[in-house]
């Protein structure tokens, strides 16, 4: 018998005892209608065998009144998303809920040191009960590092969330802190859960009511896609990953150009010259990008504005789009709010921002005051302004008032180029409206009209525009200006 066979022998018993999870039984409740448990998630992200756990030992020795958990109910560690290297973070919620412990304070906090050390990605798969209980019985002199260390983060890095059960306190804060939050049906997130709100306040609410899917990603618009189970959260997490760098000092991936230039025949059908008439831009966007490949991001939220990620000619861009068909692409609340949470997280790691513009201004009304709109539009309006990026902006039919600044109209501000179809209109409001406002007689009427139909002509000659183009040739106009920008290299180094 070899002097290292007891060591390995009780290393071995160690090990298995953390991977066993919550054991049989819970286990198997937790694959009940196709869950996944924690293991299994980090398994089906990552490439397969590249997963290396940090931490398995943690939660391993009990103490007082602490009692032994594997893994301390937090499967931590890095691996690789094509090929590229990836930190993650899965609650085990078979492990007293998936509650934070102090040996998990540790790990989470290790994870997010190591994402800004390493310049890597960093991924939390959610479902915990957030604080565990028994922490009050111990001091943990760091807590709560690991929110501080993902603020650090912003920016520097790609973070994503996944909320895949429910995630509640000090773990749920996780969520809004990362740049991208997405939410399996079924799941919820919240400050605290139904029980807790009850014994607060006396309101008797289920946990999708409070804090659901239909919630953060339609009302309060706290997280971005829902989906519909386990493994589709895990797709699009990679999905949304190939469209970044590893981190803000390097360039945005530029894939192989399958894809290359085209006349758009189809968007004179989709588009109407007639500004007033609806469309949908989901379609012009579809038709422009390579192979109709597009994430769009936080849908449900926010719609009259799309923001979506997506190639041209191989490269990855990030499209900012005004869509008729909700309220004619007037810019509310929601919109702007969706579009500045866009914006700074795709200008921060340089990747080209197109603008499709067509909207008649910023909303107005009394609503729309009363929801801050102005303080939005504006925060929208310093966000486009400050993306350091290639900026491509495109004027489809009309962009009025300060609805044009939002969406990167103004002329010598960093754009890469800046476009228009025919018959754009322009001004600080509609022609027809602002008539109708001023009382305006109908010959004066006719003359407005006239200059607005024509202002187009009269922006490009003052290189408003840098041209006025054939609908057709979007998408090759598009990778025409990308191809101007191959030559920058990551802001950061500038």
């Amino acid at each position: 018998m070899n002097d290292w066979d007891p060591l390995l022998e009780d290393l071995a018993v160690r090990r298995g005892a953390a991977q066993a999870m919550g054991g049989p039984e819970r286990l198997a409740r937790q694959h009940e209608g196709g869950r996944l448990d924690a293991r299994a998630r980090v398994a089906y992200l990552l490439d397969d065998g590249s997963f290396r756990e940090l931490g398995l030992h943690a939660g391993g020795v009990g103490r007082g009144m602490t009692p032994i958990a594997p893994a301390d109910g937090f499967v931590a560690g890095h691996g690789t998303v094509d090929g590229r290297p990836v930190l993650v973070g899965a609650e085990d919620f078979t492990v007293m809920g998936g509650s934070i412990g102090i040996a998990t304070h540790a790990k989470r906090h290790r994870l997010a040191h190591l994402a800004l050390q390493e310049r890597v990605p960093l991924v939390m798969l959610l479902e915990g009960a957030g604080e565990r209980a028994q922490n009050a019985f111990e001091q943990y002199p760091h807590a709560p590092n690991d929110l501080q260390a993902l603020v650090r983060l912003q920016g520097t890095v790609p973070t994503v969330a996944v909320v895949m059960g429910a995630s509640a306190g000090h773990g749920a804060l996780t969520a809004p802190l990362m740049d991208f939050t997405i939410m399996v049906d079924g799941s919820a997130l919240f400050t605290a859960g139904p029980p807790l709100v009850a014994a607060a306040t006396g309101e008797t609410v289920s946990k999708e009511e409070l804090g659901g899917s239909a919630v953060h990603t339609v009302i309060s618009g706290v997280a971005h896609n829902a989906v519909v189970d386990d493994r589709a959260a895990l797709d699009l997490v990679r999905q949304y990953l190939s469209f970044f760098p590893s981190n803000a000092g390097l360039a945005p991936p530029v894939g192989e150009a399958t894809d290359g230039s085209r006349a758009l025949d189809a968007l004179l059908d989709v588009i109407p010259a007639d500004p007033r008439r609806p469309y949908d831009v989901h379609r012009v966007i579809e038709l422009t990008v390579d192979h109709s490949e597009v994430l769009e991001v936080q849908p449900g939220f926010g719609r009259s504005m799309v923001t979506a990620l997506a190639r041209l000619g191989g490269t990855a861009v990030a499209i900012v789009a005004n869509t008729p068909a909700v309220t004619a692409g007037a810019i509310d609340r929601d919109a702007a709010e969706k579009a500045t949470r866009f914006l700074r997280v795709v200008g921060a790691f340089d990747l080209p921002v197109v603008f499709l513009a067509d909207n008649p201004g910023v909303l107005a009304g009394t609503q729309a005051e009363q929801s801050g709109i102005l303080r939005e539009a504006a925060r929208m309006y310093a966000a486009q302004a400050g993306v350091r990026g290639p900026k491509l902006h495109v004027t489809l039919r009309k962009a009025y008032g300060f609805g044009s600044s939002l969406m990167a109209m103004n002329p010598f501000d960093a754009q890469t180029t800046t476009l228009a179809f025919p018959g754009a209109r322009l001004g600080a409001m509609p022609a027809e409206s602002g008539a109708d406002a001023a009382g305006i007689e109908p010959d004066v009427r006719a003359l407005m009209e006239h200059a607005e139909l024509g202002g187009v002509y009269a922006a490009a000659d003052r290189l408003s525009y840098d041209d006025v183009i054939d609908p057709r040739e979007l998408r090759n106009e598009l990778m025409r200006a990308l191809g101007l920008t191959q030559a920058r290299g990551p802001s950061i180094a500038r």
